[in-house]
Formats: C-alpha cells, sequence, structure tokens
C-alpha cells in the first residue's frame, strides 16, 4: 500500500532484460514494494549507488514503458507506524492518461488529461486520483478528460515541472470508488433475491 506521495526522484541508470535499475539515495531491502512512477514493483537486487526491480509482461503491457528513463518518480511502501497523507494507492495502473493541454493560471498549473473511456466512471470532482505516483485531486471531470490544478509546491518537487503535451501517464484510480463501482457492478450481476441474502449474511460478522 502506498499514499501517493513522492519520496524521491531517482535516476534510471538502465532498463534491460525486465530490469528495471536505479539510482537513488533511499535503501531498501530485498523484496520490499516500490511504486515506480505509480507502480508497484518488487526489488531483486541492491548496489552501492541503488537497487534493481523487475517487471511482468504483464505490467509492461499495462504502464507508459516509455517514460522508465532518465527521472523517475519512486515512492516505498508504507509501514504500519507511517504518516498517512496522500490517499490509499495500490500501485496499480488501471490505465494510461494523454497530457493534452498545459495551463499557467495565476499560482497554479491547470493540466488536462485524456482518459480512456472505461475509467470515466471512477473519476470523482474533488476526488482523488493517482498520476504516476502523485496522489492528486481532481478539480474537474469531463467527457474522457480530468482536470488537474497543480501548486506552485507539488510542481517543483515533482516531475511533473518537465511534463509536455502529448505525454502519456500512469493513471490509478481512486481503489474505494473502484471497489463499490465493482460491487455495483457485481450487484446487477444477480437477482435480488441472492443480494439480500449476501446482504443478511454479510451484517452477521
Amino acid at each position: 500500500m502506498f499514499s501517493g506521495l513522492i519520496r524521491e526522484i531517482a535516476k534510471v541508470q538502465k532498463l534491460e532484460n525486465n530490469i528495471l535499475t536505479l539510482c537513488a539515495n533511499y535503501v531498501p531491502k530485498i523484496g520490499d514494494s516500490i511504486a515506480v512512477n505509480g507502480t508497484c514493483l518488487t526489488v531483486i537486487s541492491l548496489f552501492d549507488e541503488g537497487f534493481s526491480l523487475e517487471l511482468s509482461q504483464h505490467t509492461q503491457k499495462q504502464i507508459a514503458m516509455e517514460n522508465l528513463k532518465n527521472l523517475v518518480h519512486i515512492e516505498p511502501a508504507l509501514s504500519a507506524s507511517d504518516r498517512f497523507d496522500g490517499h490509499f494507492v495500490q500501485g496499480h495502473i488501471d490505465g494510461i492518461g494523454i497530457i493534452e493541454k498545459i495551463t499557467q493560471e495565476a499560482n497554479q498549473t491547470r493540466f488536462e488529461i485524456q482518459i480512456p473511456k472505461h475509467l470515466t466512471h471512477l473519476m470523482v470532482p474533488k476526488g482523488s486520483v493517482c498520476i504516476d505516483g502523485i496522489s492528486l485531486t481532481l478539480s474537474e471531470v469531463l467527457e474522457n478528460t480530468i482536470i488537474l490544478t497543480i501548486i506552485p509546491h507539488t510542481l517543483e518537487n515533482t516531475l511533473f515541472k518537465t511534463y509536455k503535451p502529448k505525454r502519456r501517464v500512469n493513471i490509478e484510480s481512486d481503489m474505494l470508488v473502484r471497489s463499490v463501482a465493482h460491487l455495483l457492478q457485481y450487484q446487477k450481476q444477480i437477482d435480488l433475491k441472492q443480494w439480500n441474502l449476501y446482504d443478511s449474511l454479510s451484517l452477521g460478522y
């Protein structure tokens, strides 16, 4: 589990044979989970300047692989004693968005991002979304487009300050919204009598 708050911007040393090698100040342990641009990966080896992680073929098909170069966001998994800010993030990418427009507005920057149609119903105005591993608030939700308002602190302390239109970004919807949507979809697939039975069973626990 992650919070969507970036620990560090790491340097990509290489991506070869499904292995991503990063140079970073943070020192994990082998087997630790690290979110890289929002994608949960497992540490498989350590070296003096950083660590390596492995990407499955499934993961590679789900994320913006072209961004695993130069610099990336990293966040280690939360421990039970950590203070929780941001929002609940699993590190499971739901889809890839495309930055359509970036506009400076007074002391904030507006990002318009086109999203896949299957994610639109999971985007809630004023709710949370995770973009490339960063917990953000949805300012507006339009048809197949989300609007983000980025404050200067976030812009300067993440790679968002380098982003340009047409860049693809990893998107993870709010897991609580996603869970409710899944349950509602499942509810439609069973008849009312069955649902009442499941409901009464759950209330019994």
